[in-house]
């Protein structure tokens, strides 16, 4: 299945957009992520468009390598360095590395999307559906007027079917503005589940922990953490053959 390169392209440059006011003093603002500045969030989308085109291009060539060798220790050093910067030194960041990242992509074929990688031990076209879900979930962190409102249909479709596993036992989804319905198990009963309802977007927006003002339930539920990264899957990669 062709991963959504489009919608990619399209949360990227709307991540420009907000992003190319920015003066120094906003970009030292906190975001809406505690203990996080905007600057280290706008590190961190940076970065994870240099790490995913890494990932990406060396899949291209049969290579299966680490997002971060150094792992999250060497994620969070880069963002602590990447976050000193001024505003003009993020714009230029993103800027590069999101048109790197885009360019990787391009050299894909169709047949090229299944591709193993070991981030998320997943594939290439996985990679994508990843960093579609970081820059419009952090697009609402930056606190730069994007909400999930201008989340798409899609997009809330996505990331509530990678989210429920944070779903706790019994607890059901109901979109209150289209027909589907969700669980963590695949069964729904209306008798056994704890329903809550919503729009698609904040229910999305409920499973990231993002604010979210129109779900039904008398109480929400604490919910699980994010899923798991799952145990590297033997090398599968071309150069293994």
């Amino acid at each position: 299945m062709m991963p959504p390169l489009k919608a990619v392209a399209d949360a990227h440059r709307r991540l420009l957009e907000v992003t190319a006011p920015l003066t120094d003093e906003q970009v030292r603002t906190p975001s809406l992520l505690p203990g996080w500045s905007r600057a280290h969030v706008l590190a961190h989308l940076t970065d994870n468009a240099r790490a995913f085109a890494r990932v990406s291009a060396l899949a291209l060539r049969g290579e299966l390598v680490d997002a971060y060798e150094g792992g999250r220790a060497e994620r969070d050093a880069i963002i602590e360095g990447l976050a000193a910067g001024n505003a003009h030194s993020h714009r230029d960041g993103l800027t590069r590395h999101l048109t790197a990242l885009e360019a990787v992509w391009s050299q894909a074929s169709p047949a090229d999307w299944e591709l193993p990688v070991r981030y998320r031990n997943g594939d290439l076209a996985e990679v994508v559906r990843m960093r579609w879900r970081e820059v419009w979930i952090h697009l609402v962190d930056l606190d730069l007027g994007v909400s999930p409102e201008e989340w798409t249909d899609d997009f809330c479709h996505h990331t509530i079917e990678f989210l429920l596993p944070r779903l706790p036992d019994g607890v059901a989804l109901r979109q209150t503005d289209g027909p589907a319905r969700w669980s963590p198990d695949g069964e729904i009963s209306a008798v056994r589940d704890v329903e809550i309802a919503g729009p698609a977007r904040d229910l999305a927006a409920w499973l990231t922990g993002r604010p979210t003002h129109r779900l039904t339930a008398s109480e929400l539920p604490e919910l699980e953490p994010w899923p798991a990264h799952p145990e590297p899957a033997p090398d599968r990669s071309r150069a293994a053959g």
